[in-house]
């Protein structure tokens, strides 16, 4: 119960509004709550705590990119596509729009790349900067450049992203961890093998439109035209690297098809009808359990709310970008959040009925009910599975939209399970035994 008791107090902080203005008597006091900022070693966890809205809520821009795969051969044009989704992405949080979506999509031979941008409204500069194609240079220290150089000191080389022919993840077999190598072009391993050969000991940076990607040591010259980057990457990091290196050495242009603004007013109106219809449904949820099943029912209502104020502190800790359709998964995983009470409840009607005493009925009416709870639940997750495709699968659903709502769902799903068994039978046992002694 002090688990539950405390985890409740803690779901209430995170779901404080960022600041808080108490104002009673001569009471006059503005309350800033505090974000979360965590590092132990490589590890680091940031959240600022704020609900995050998507661009059909907070209005913004969408806009379509048609990528030009004439010159990229048929093997590469996934990868290119993609090394250009990150480069894109990587110069959205530049230009500083958050929760921005950057996806990849193929209609018959065409591939496009979807970005919508949530808050933005003059679109041009983002346009202008999205648009280009990644530039990768190699750059080398000035001569006189000492141990404690800047950016600044490197200079660029005829070593550019033309001459790389493909940048991958592979797994040193020694170690076992993960590394990144380099192919390049004929053209491109002579011009290595002269960089390398007048560094050694020095570092190489690589650059991507003028930002650095990796900044690596040359510990002998290379005249092979393969290079290995090592480091103590993790996996994800290893991968990210390659989509960058790639995202110059695959140049694709793109241009502009299709631009569409989304004002601001829709997204405030549909979040001051999806509060109004989700208050409704909500106390009209309570209204029925209480009438219902009277003091049992009070005690799922209390878990309800348990279950509602834990959804919304997990959303701010992902955080997970709500959209007009996850609304909708969040408002319908509430109703479903009372089927596993009502299962459980009718369960314990018909153990009273044949004569059991009220606690062993609670007792035989949570065992008894769970193989539904669970079939139910379970089929919906699978559902929820196949709508968010984690995996990109091309013959499933790849609409963020669509995303959204069976992410917000599954998670309701997953925390309807634990408020309707863990919760309400915690509450209902506490409740029961202390009438007992009575």
């Amino acid at each position: 119960m002090w688990f539950i008791v405390g985890l409740t107090l803690v779901s209430l902080l995170i779901d404080l509004p960022s600041q808080i203005q108490l104002k009673f008597l001569k009471i006059d006091k503005t309350f800033q709550r505090p974000a979360i900022n965590l590092a132990l070693g490589r590890f680091h966890f940031q959240r600022d705590l704020e609900i995050k809205k998507g661009i059909d809520l907070a209005g913004g821009t969408h806009l379509v990119f048609q990528a030009d795969m004439a010159g990229i051969k048929q093997e590469d044009k996934k990868a290119a596509l993609e090394s250009a989704a990150e480069n894109i992405q990587r110069r959205v949080d530049l230009f500083g729009v958050s929760e921005a979506i950057v996806q990849t999509s193929k209609l018959g031979e065409e591939y496009r790349l979807i970005v919508e941008l949530p808050g933005v409204e003059e679109t041009s500069q983002a346009i202008d900067l999205i648009g280009q194609t990644a530039q990768l240079d190699f750059k080398e220290l000035t001569p006189e450049a000492t141990a404690a150089a800047s950016l600044t000191d490197f200079l660029s080389t005829d070593l550019t992203g033309k001459d790389l022919a493909r940048s991958q993840v592979q797994f040193d077999p020694n170690t076992g961890e993960p590394v990144v190598s380099l192919k390049f072009s004929d053209e491109g391993a002579k011009k290595f093998s002269e960089i390398t050969g007048r560094n050694l000991g020095r570092p190489v940076a690589i650059f991507l439109d003028e930002l650095p990607v990796t900044i690596p040591q040359v510990k002998e010259q290379i005249t092979t035209g393969e290079a290995v980057i090592t480091g103590e990457f993790t996996l994800e990091q290893a991968k990210k690297l390659s989509v960058q290196l790639n995202a110059g050495a695959l140049p694709v242009p793109i241009k502009v098809i299709e631009q569409r603004n989304i004002g601001a007013t829709l997204g405030i109106q549909s979040i001051q009808k999806s509060v109004r219809a989700g208050l409704i449904g909500l106390l009209m949820v309570i209204l029925f359990m209480a009438a219902y099943y009277g003091r049992l029912g009070i005690l799922a209502d209390l878990g309800l709310v348990i279950y509602g104020m834990i959804t919304l502190a997990l959303y701010k800790l992902i955080p997970v970008t709500l959209t007009l359709p996850g609304v909708a998964g969040f408002l319908l995983s509430v109703g479903m959040a009372v089927d596993s009470n009502i299962l459980i409840f009718e369960r314990m009607k018909e153990e009273m009925r044949v004569g059991k005493t009220r606690l062993l009925a609670m007792e035989l009416g949570f065992g008894r009910a769970w193989d539904s709870i669970r079939d139910a639940n379970v089929c919906t997750l699978i559902t929820c599975f196949i709508l968010f495709n984690p995996f990109d699968w091309s013959f499933l659903n790849t609409s963020g939209m669509v995303r959204g709502f069976a992410l917000t769902l599954g998670l309701g799903v997953l925390l309807s399970l634990f408020t309707g068994i863990v919760v309400t039978r915690t509450i209902l046992r506490t409740f029961s035994r202390s009438e007992a002694k009575r």
